[in-house]
């Protein structure tokens, strides 16, 4: 029998920080380390933004989705689909548009990079997505700009998949509401994306193309003929429209390249170009900020000077880019003393990693022929995407699941797991429920450091810890250049199907009373579901008990009654109703206890998440045996009865004598006669045919990643994770007969 070495797993809040030093460009650093010289795998980081945005996903979610732990969500809003805006679970027209136009023009540029690293169907899946969702906000006459209720998404924590549980619960509604408006920005955002969808469709679904290039159209003429920021008051809390003109150049840049009509060009020369921003003071043409879902103005600049080839538009690229670099006209945007280029507390990788893609771009469509230009604005580009990988002073990658030091608290309600209304129990405080998040949320870019270098590993302060999908749009488009320009591998055993890492759903329970005549119990079913987070409409649980007292004493299972005493859903859709007793074998019997509609245990609230019933198992008082003495009920004999205690809250314990079922499936805990959920049919497989071989733990004949997650959570104690003989010779890899840390960096070192 092999033997398994515990070890005890230590979780801190991590708070990074930078010596503090006076701030360098980054091209003053003589340690920059270019991408070319990277041990970054931009292919895997492309894959796992993927993933990111598969997270995101609202509605029924497609076959092509690997999320293992989500599920679908929402299904019944006014406009399915489309992405969630960050770690909340609104959706925002603007930043669905915003992103899709991003992540577009990144697969434009570099689609030979995407499809060389194996990506492009994962890409395109992806970006219709999004752009299918914006086809349905327009309405034909307005759009609909905003999906959600921010007053409640906001103060509640919890999965996408029963967000709509605890919505009714507290709104009395079962559908989200909608807003709409017209919006020359929003719009005008639109028609840019549904333009690119255009492009990026064409080829591959020219009727798919066809229907993006109709709404474009469409989007864009009504944003140009109100010109006007339109009445999205549900929105300005989270996103304050302050411009439309430099939307609408931007849109009318993507119009033309969608349709080589010259009459978009016509009017940003005419119309938008004499109302774009100008630095404060001046008239200059604004080239300090950075692109992002409120200013697209330097976004739009630099499509202008492709689409015209106009020096002048050129240079104002040059000068967009050089205060990004080596600083313009007295003006230069702030650095970290790391080397990140740092523009303002929110989402600074964000801004920085989308600077760095309009670099890429510029490069390559501009500037391709000044060979110092290149170097500055490539080395630039190189520089801020690495930062976010590890090349910083702490050596912290800033996107999790990359590298071997991640963020570990980043602000995301589904990926925490939460069952309880609160993100406390994923790390944030000391105490038994004290748990990390339940799902690594592999791609997603964190809003970054300080303009010290200094980040703070917490969920609340999500300055630093947010995502976002615009917060991965130009990074991602950034990483369709680096593979481009650099190459890069996908991981095929990515992503890896989670296992859960607690108990989902399990049966909690203390002795409420306990006399001679009858037992009361109090029980409490537990949903800590979260792989995903899910309620169950046909659930029941089974309280097991022995009468072999009353049988020697003459007396029979008639004697005995059943009742619910106190029942938490008592008069509503929940209540729980409890059967006569039920012969399971010999002398013991059972009663189950069955809810109307189980789905009122749900993980979205500290008093949700379990039910209470008290139920009472009892024989008349005066009950005699032949002989003329009482009879006493004994209830130490009972199967459900071990370990329990009495006393309050503080007695109740995980029992798994008190099995639970999904209709007549046994979820959690063990029946008397040692059925458990994970029992299976005997083998009739010879053995010579099991898997012998080396780190194959969970005997499918191969060795992969999967072995190695599996092992990972043998060794931290998870629930449902058990390893067969073979498996364990399999996975020890030291061949020492013990399980333990080192057989999983062995492990890891043979998949690497």
């Amino acid at each position: 029998m092999k033997k398994k070495l515990i070890a005890m797993a230590v979780s801190a809040v991590i708070s990074v920080s930078a010596m503090a030093q006076t701030g360098v460009s980054l091209v003053e650093k003589d340690n920059t380390v270019s991408a070319a010289e990277s041990s970054y795998n931009y292919g895997e980081a492309l894959q796992k933004s993927m993933f990111f945005y598969q997270v995101q996903q609202c509605g029924e979610l497609p076959d092509w989705n690997e999320v293992s732990w989500r599920d679908d969500a929402m299904t019944n809003d006014y406009i399915p689909g489309g992405w969630f805006d960050a770690g909340d679970h609104l959706k925002f027209t603007l930043t669905n548009a915003y992103s899709a136009t991003v992540l577009g023009w990144g697969l434009l540029q570099y689609e030979d990079g995407v499809k060389s690293c194996g990506e492009l169907e994962e890409y395109k899946n992806n970006l219709s997505w999004a752009l299918d969702y914006l086809v349905g906000c327009d309405l034909g006459d307005e759009i609909v700009y905003m999906i959600g209720d921010g007053a409640f998404d906001h103060v509640w924590w919890g999965s996408a998949e029963v967000y709509m549980d605890k919505f009714e619960l507290m709104k009395g509604e079962t559908e989200r509401p909608y807003y709409t408006c017209n919006d020359s920005c929003i719009e005008a955002q639109m028609a840019a994306a549904l333009s690119v969808g255009y492009l990026c469709f064409k080829d591959s679904d020219p009727a798919k193309a066809e229907e993006y290039l109709t709404h474009a159209k469409a989007c864009f003429e009504r944003a140009d003929k109100n010109r006007s920021i339109g009445d999205d008051s549900a929105e300005t809390p989270y996103y304050k429209i302050s411009s439309f003109y430099d939307d609408l150049f931007f849109a009318a840049n993507w119009l033309y390249m969608a349709t080589g009509e010259q009459s978009y060009l016509d009017l940003c020369k005419s119309d938008y170009i004499p109302n774009l921003g100008t630095e404060e003071q001046s008239t200059e043409l604004k080239y300090t900020w950075g692109y992002c879902w409120d200013d697209v103005q330097q976004a739009g600049s630099l499509l202008y000077a492709m689409n015209t080839g106009d020096s002048t538009w050129k240079n104002q690229v040059k000068k967009h880019l050089d205060y990004w670099t080596t600083g313009y006209g007295g003006k230069q945007v702030n650095y970290t003393p790391d080397g990140l280029a740092w523009l303002f507390n929110w989402g600074a990788l964000r801004h920085a990693t989308t600077t760095a893609f309009l670099a890429y771009v510029a490069v390559d469509e501009l500037f391709a022929d000044d060979a110092t230009l290149v170097k500055k604005y490539t080395d630039f580009a190189d520089a801020q995407m690495n930062y976010c990988f590890g090349d910083n002073a702490n050596n912290y990658s800033y996107v999790v699941g990359m590298g071997d030091t991640y963020p570990q608290a980043w602000h995301h309600r589904t990926s925490s797991g939460a069952w309880n209304d609160k993100w406390s129990n994923i790390g944030q405080t000391e105490g038994e429920d004290a748990k990390p998040h339940a799902h690594i949320l592999y791609g997603a870019l964190v809003g970054g450091p300080n303009q010290n270098g200094e980040y703070t590993d917490k969920i609340g302060e999500y300055q630093y810890s947010e995502v976002a999908i615009d917060y991965n749009a130009g990074y991602t488009a950034a990483l369709c250049a680096m593979v481009e320009k650099y190459g890069g591998t996908t991981d095929p055993s990515f992503p890896p199907t989670e296992t859960p890492k607690w108990n989902e759903f399990f049966m909690r329970a203390s002795i409420n009373q306990s006399a001679e005549s009858f037992t009361e119990i109090k029980a409490y079913a537990m949903n800590h579901s979260a792989w995903p987070a899910r309620t169950i409409t046909n659930l029941s649980y089974n309280y097991y008990f022995d009468i072999t007292e009353l049988v020697e004493a003459g007396c029979s299972i008639d004697d005995v009654s059943v009742k619910v005493g106190n029942d938490q859903h008592s008069g509503d859709k929940g209540k729980i109703s409890i059967s006569d007793p039920i012969h399971y074998d010999g002398n013991i019997y059972y009663v189950k206890l069955t809810f109307a509609d189980g789905s009122v245990v749900m993980p979205t609230g500290q008093s949700e998440h379990r039910s209470e019933c008290q139920f009472r198992i009892s024989i008349p008082d005066a009950l005699k045996d032949a002989d003329g003495n009482r009879v006493t009920w004994d209830a130490t004999n009972d199967y459900s009865f071990q370990q329990l205690v009495q006393g309050g809250e503080d007695a109740m314990i995980d029992t798994p004598y008190i099995t639970m079922y999904d209709g007549d499936r046994l979820i959690w805990g063990t029946e008397p006669d040692g059925t458990t959920p994970d029992d299976v049919t005997e083998s009739t497989t010879n053995p010579d045919d099991i898997s012998k071989v080396e780190g194959d733990i969970n005997i499918d004949g191969k060795f992969n990643v999967s072995d190695l997650v599996m092992l990972n959570q043998y060794l931290s104690g998870a629930y449902n994770i058990a390893v067969t003989v073979q498996g364990g010779i399999n996975a020890d890899m030291d061949k020492n007969d013990w399980l333990n840390s080192l057989d999983s960096a062995l492990m890891r070192k043979k998949l690497l």
